[in-house]
C-alpha cells in the first residue's frame, strides 16, 4: 500500500504533440495538477523538436517534482519511420527523467486503457470519459494526446496501490501453491 504521497509525471509521446499529464496522489486519492499537449511545430526539424521535448518535461519535472515518470510505450502497426520517429520522442523525455533520477515505468496503450477503462480495447473517447467522471474533470482538453497522457499517469497509480507479482516469481502451479498456501481453498 502506498504509505506517502507521489507526484506522477504521465507522458504520451510524439513528435507534432506531446500530451503530459500530472497527478498527486495520496493514497486514493487523486487530484489533477495538470493536464496539456505540447504542439510541436511542423517546420522545426525533427532534432530541433526532439529538444522542444527535452526542454519541456525538464521544465516540468523542475515545476512539479514529481517522484514518478510513466510514459506510453509506442505501439507497433506504424510504418518504421513513424515508429522510429516516436522512438526517438519517447527516448529524449526518458533521458530528461533520467536525468533526474526519477523512477521510470512504461505502459502499453492497451495496459493503460485497461487499467482506466477497464476495456483494452477502448477508444480515446472513453478513457477521456471515464478520466472524467472519476477525477471530475469539467473540460475537454484541445488534444486527446492530454488525456491519454493523464491516462498514463493514472495507470501507473492504479500498479502503484495494486502491484501484480510478476509472473517470473513463479515456477509453476505447484511453485506458486507452495508459497502461497494460504490462498488454497
Amino acid at each position: 500500500m502506498q504509505e506517502s504521497s507521489k507526484i506522477i509525471l504521465g507522458i504520451d509521446p510524439g513528435t507534432i504533440i506531446m500530451g503530459y499529464g500530472i497527478i498527486s496522489c495520496h493514497r486514493q486519492k487523486v487530484e489533477l495538477l495538470e493536464m496539456h499537449a505540447l504542439k510541436l511545430p511542423a517546420k522545426k526539424s525533427n532534432y530541433e523538436r526532439l529538444n522542444l521535448i527535452h526542454q519541456k518535461v525538464t521544465e516540468l519535472i523542475k515545476t512539479y517534482r514529481p517522484t514518478e515518470f510513466a510514459i506510453e510505450a509506442p505501439f507497433f502497426g506504424k510504418n518504421v519511420q513513424s515508429m522510429l520517429k516516436l522512438g526517438r520522442a519517447q527516448g529524449v523525455a526518458i533521458a530528461a527523467a533520467m536525468h533526474h533520477n526519477l523512477p521510470i515505468t512504461e505502459y502499453s496503450p492497451k495496459k493503460v486503457k485497461l487499467a482506466v477503462t477497464g476495456n483494452g480495447n477502448a477508444d480515446k473517447e472513453q478513457v477521456w470519459k471515464m478520466l472524467q467522471q472519476t477525477m471530475n474533470i469539467k473540460e475537454l482538453p484541445k488534444y486527446f494526446d492530454a488525456t491519454d497522457a493523464l491516462a498514463v499517469a493514472v495507470c501507473h497509480h492504479y500498479q502503484i496501490l495494486s502491484p501484480i507479482p510478476a509472473a517470473g516469481n513463479f515456477k509453476g502451479w505447484d511453485d506458486f501453491i507452495k508459497k502461497n498456501p494460504e490462498r488454497v481453498k
